[in-house]
């Protein structure tokens, strides 16, 4: 069993949100809700064994009224046990802490539950899920049942299932990331060789001045601090901000989010460094950087490095979701110019649909052991522009339908957003539309509009178009191109809609990136901001997907940090180029390599890695870098156009292969997707469960097929 596969008992129902109290009582009060005779104090007990930071508590999520009805904001908070002297020197030995709460929870009916880590601001009384339970099954209490006295759960393991613990979502907090890839560093000839280390402290904006009305903010925290260490600022300090500061190196040995040293994080010329910021309130936290040096090797376990400098970044400073900072560094000592740093930084909003999200469920990084090898249909049944013989359009409602007609499991396709801001499904980020009319055209005879520029009833209007790809070719006809499903540009609501729902899904988020040659894949910026971008795609997704199977992707890996953190439910993979000699680069180096794409999936918890095959058959041993990590591994690219190459890649263990012409290509002689087939097999073993339990029996006839007897 992989990783993060499951049992193969699957709930797939997901409990719609309801009403809960705003904020969680104290731990200390008993949770009633309706009737008492109809209720039955219980005491739950779990055992801690992982580290907890300053701010975190442990607490209860459940499928009653008393436990939230699955809304984080109702979660009870639980109390660490008060232990004497020979329990807490076994406990200490265990290296764990024991949490209990006490709550009135239904009599007549089961209770499901889960335990998670939370954050809780005192002053706005905001709740952080920090991490959480998420097998697909959660603990259940049997109706009728009673507390067995001493019975006690461990965090993270469930009965019958792997431990399974994530990072939460965001709920009301603000993620900042601030990037320090390749020691952004530039200082004087003498220290050019150091290595720096760096530490990022968030601080809080409404620190009142003693005798000192309004001033300067920066001086005012700069009076506050010290000037060498700065270790007390994230335990309490007075001008601390309500925060979690992590980071994560991208490397084979370190690639998970960790608690920051107190003297920070080596940021050398190899290395790819994140710091992770979790932000109560944005509009008022500021971040000092601190970077220190030390003077050899050997002194680092010796003593205490040299304070080399620090820069203050004010909120103000982010103009947009996503962009690059220069900042001065400023001395230690004498507070002297010191020299420049540049950093990118990325700020993750809490999705504004998250009122269909809660605790019942997650799927993010949920795969089934038998989901091996899938077939996912590229772009429907194939890209119809540059294949001479496509006689259906690529990206429709019936490109799709008919790739899921020969026996896809899944279908791949792309999204981007019109102008007017609804996501409608389109590959290129523009449209060449023909100025002429006649069959033959050279390139000059189409008019390049950005997709972004027109809005869904524009694009709706537009009559003869291409794609880059088949601007060289003549104009193309499609069979029976006047029918709506034949036509291009389908809103994804309508194609969420018009699928069967045992056909999976993976949704290509498109978003352009720049190239290594600083030239921006589209011509033009973004004009629309990432947060509003993802949300607008996610607020359709949340509302029509239901428990249909579904993955995001996306080749921008900044886009993939977003989509997992702005939502708990659905799997985010991270599109690569790797090596290759048939594109060009990005300048961002995360998906340039299998290497460090792997990294950063492993470090965002995402589900895995969506790979060019150019890259694995050039060294299919980097398909054990992904399977190594826990990691599911899909492929794309034309090489995957060939039967030979399908099986290759199913023999080396891929989990999905995304090709053209599932009509021709696929080996399936079942024309069936496999969750059509495992929720059929899962609907004979209730019917089974059913006979027995009414005394019916079940036989299987010569030609196969089950009937009922009595």
């Amino acid at each position: 069993m992989s990783r993060w596969s499951a049992p193969d008992c699957e709930e797939d129902a997901m409990a719609a949100p309801s009403a809960c109290p705003a904020t969680p009582p104290p731990a200390s009060q008993q949770r009633i809700y309706g009737d008492i005779n109809a209720n039955r104090l219980w005491t739950f007990r779990v055992l801690m064994n992982d580290p907890l930071a300053a701010n975190e508590q442990l607490a209860i999520v459940g499928s009653c009224e008393a436990l939230g009805n699955w809304q984080h904001s109702g979660a009870v908070l639980m109390a660490r046990q008060q232990a004497g002297e020979e329990q807490q020197e076994q406990e200490d030995e265990q290296d764990g802490n024991v949490w209990t709460a006490q709550v009135y929870i239904p009599r007549e009916c089961a209770t499901e539950y889960r335990y998670m880590v939370c954050g809780m601001d005192a002053a706005s009384e905001q709740l952080l899920v920090r991490r959480w339970e998420v097998q697909l099954q959660p603990r259940r209490i049997a109706e009728l049942d009673e507390p067995s006295g001493q019975c006690e759960d461990t965090f993270g393991h469930v009965l019958g299932q792997q431990r399974r613990v994530d990072r939460g979502w965001l709920t009301k907090e603000t993620l900042v990331q601030l990037k320090f890839f390749y020691a952004p560093f530039t200082f004087k000839q003498r220290m050019k060789r150091r290595l720096v280390h760096v530490k990022v402290t968030p601080m809080n904006l409404r620190i009142p001045s003693a005798g000192c009305v309004g001033g300067d903010t920066v001086t005012q925290l700069e009076d506050s601090l010290s000037n060498d260490t700065h270790d007390t600022r994230e335990n309490g300090g007075d001008s601390s901000a309500f925060a979690f500061s992590e980071v994560v190196t991208l490397s084979s040995d370190e690639c998970e989010v960790r608690a920051q040293e107190q003297f920070g994080t080596a940021c050398g010329a190899e290395d790819l460094v994140i710091f992770h910021l979790t932000v109560a309130d944005m509009e008022n936290t500021a971040y000092l950087i601190d970077l220190y040096s030390y003077s050899s090797k050997v002194a680092r376990e010796d003593g205490p490095p040299l304070h080399l400098g620090y820069h203050y970044v004010l909120p103000n400073l982010f103009k947009r979701s996503e962009g690059n900072l220069e900042l001065a560094i400023t001395c230690a000592k004498g507070h002297r110019p010191l020299g420049m740093m540049r950093l990118g930084y990325l700020i993750v909003k809490p999705s504004s649909h998250s009122a269909h999200l809660d605790m019942r469920v997650s799927y993010a990084r949920y795969w089934n052991n038998k989901w091996t090898g899938l077939d996912v249909g590229h772009r429907g049944s194939g890209t119809s522009f540059k294949a001479k013989d496509a006689v259906i359009r690529e990206n429709t409602i019936t490109s799709l339908k008919n790739a899921a007609d020969h026996g896809a499991d899944m279908v791949e396709f792309d999204v981007q957003l019109s102008k007017d801001l609804v996501p409608v499904v389109y590959h290129d980020f523009m449209i060449y539309v023909s100025l002429k009319s006649k069959c033959s055209m050279q390139e000059h005879d189409f008019l390049a509009l950005p997709m972004r520029e027109l809005t869904l009833d524009q694009l709706k209007k537009l009559k003869v178009y291409h794609t880059a790809e088949g601007l060289s070719r003549e104009t193309r006809s499609f069979h029976n191109d006047d029918l709506l499903e034949h036509q291009p540009f389908p809103q994804l609501a309508d194609v969420l809609d018009a699928l069967d729902e045992h056909i999976g899904f993976n949704i290509e988020i498109k978003w352009s990136q720049r190239l290594q040659d600083g030239r921006m894949e589209e011509e033009f910026e973004h004009v629309v901001d990432r947060n509003l971008y993802i949300d607008c795609i996610l607020d359709v997704v949340l509302r029509k997907a239901g428990k249909r199977r579904l993955v995001f992707s996306c080749f921008d890996p900044d886009i993939c940090t977003m989509l997992r953190y702005k939502q708990n439910r659905y799997p985010v993979m991270f599109l690569t180029l790797g090596h290759t000699t048939k594109y060009e680069k990005y300048m961002d180096p995360r998906g340039n390599s299998m290497e460090t794409a792997v990294w950063h999936a492993v470090a965002m918890q995402l589900l895995g890695i969506v790979a060019h095959t150019e890259d694995l058959l050039r060294d299919p041993s980097q398909v054990n870098l992904a399977k190594e990590r826990g990691l599911v591994l899909f492929c794309w690219g034309d090489d995957n156009n060939s039967k030979d190459t399908i099986k290759l890649l199913k023999d080396l263990g891929l989990h999905a292969i995304i090709y053209d012409k599932m009509d021709v290509l696929t080996s399936k002689e079942v024309k069936q997707s496999v969750f059509l087939l495992q929720a059929k097999d899962s609907q004979k073993e209730m019917l089974k469960l059913q006979a027995l339990e009414t005394g019916h029996v079940w036989h299987t006839t010569e030609s196969g097929q089950e009937e009922q007897q009595a």
